[in-house]
């Protein structure tokens, strides 16, 4: 089965904790992971952004949510244990523990309105029974900016002349750490029809190896015949890379077919190829940065 969303482990938790005595949060995972028959896989999945495993971001959410709702205490770094509080929510014997019971308690709702923003005049805060830790709210709030912005950048590149995508190209290259100088690079492309090649850039800042190009500036998809024309230009140079780059798309048999060739042919679509420009900063500006931060508790440690 899947990670359940984080609200699913306050019941467990606080069952974990009404014996009174101070609990681990690595043996409260252990005891809940078994008890949801969680598989290995379901325990590695990691969250959106890469950085956490589901599994145990949700159980530290839920530890935090309960802490702020005065539910559980954290007696030393690691450590939960129940409040009165806490052993009174746990006698009510709840059949499911969320968000909108911890709405009763005050310091709950401050610190709940403080992190969604809203005020005492909007509706309740938690009434929509979250599924998502702040961080996967976080994440997928960027990744629907991030997919609206290439969107929006490959529209752009589409309507630009083939001459602006060729600088384009030498552009990202170069952004990526290819070609050398952005003079050099400018050089080595341009020039189109060379036998089926549209230019060659350095691989490095020395030339010890260069990867040949074909830009295509394409509305449609990309067959395999036109990356085979790619291939036998490159057979023909000797060369052992390549990058074929469009603004359209490649048919599932042009993808299979440079898997299972030599030379080394890197294929890049409208959409990953907005991408990259979003990640190397090439057509895009910077309005703000957020930093997430958690407590150094290192720090607090006294001596």
């Amino acid at each position: 089965m899947a990670v359940p969303d984080f609200q699913s482990f306050f019941k467990p938790l606080l069952e974990i904790a009404a014996d009174g005595n101070e609990h681990s949060l690595k043996t409260a995972r252990d005891i809940i992971a078994r008890k949801m028959n969680l598989s290995e896989d379901d325990l590695k999945e990691l969250l959106p952004s890469g950085t956490q495993r589901k599994f145990d971001n949700r159980i530290a959410w839920a530890k935090t949510y309960f802490v702020q709702a005065k539910v559980l205490k954290s007696p030393r770094r690691g450590y939960f244990q129940i409040t009165e509080r806490g052993r009174e929510l746990f006698e009510k014997g709840h059949e499911k523990i969320d968000v909108k019971i911890l709405n009763q308690y005050p310091e709950f709702v401050e610190f709940h309105t403080a992190k969604t923003g809203k005020s005492n005049n909007d509706s309740l805060p938690g009434t929509e029974s979250p599924v998502e830790t702040p961080e996967e709210t976080l994440h997928k709030a960027y990744q629907s900016i991030r997919s609206d912005l290439a969107g929006e950048i490959l529209e752009k590149v589409k309507s630009n002349s083939p001459q602006f995508f060729e600088k384009l190209v030498v552009d990202l290259m170069v952004a990526m750490g290819y070609g050398g100088s952005r003079s050099d690079a400018g050089q080595s492309i341009g020039h189109s029809g060379d036998e089926g090649v549209d230019g060659i850039i350095k691989e490095d800042r020395l030339g010890l190896d260069v990867i040949y190009l074909q830009a295509k500036k394409w509305e449609g998809t990309v067959g395999r015949p036109e990356i085979q024309k790619f291939v036998g230009a490159l057979h023909g140079k000797r060369a052992k890379k390549g990058v074929f780059l469009t603004t359209g798309k490649f048919s599932d048999d042009a993808i299979k077919y440079v898997e299972a060739i030599d030379p080394k042919v890197i294929l890049i679509d409208g959409n990953r190829l907005a991408n990259l420009m979003i990640d190397f900063g090439i057509g895009t500006a910077v309005i703000s940065n957020l930093e997430i931060k958690r407590m150094d508790s290192d720090y607090f440690i006294e001596d």
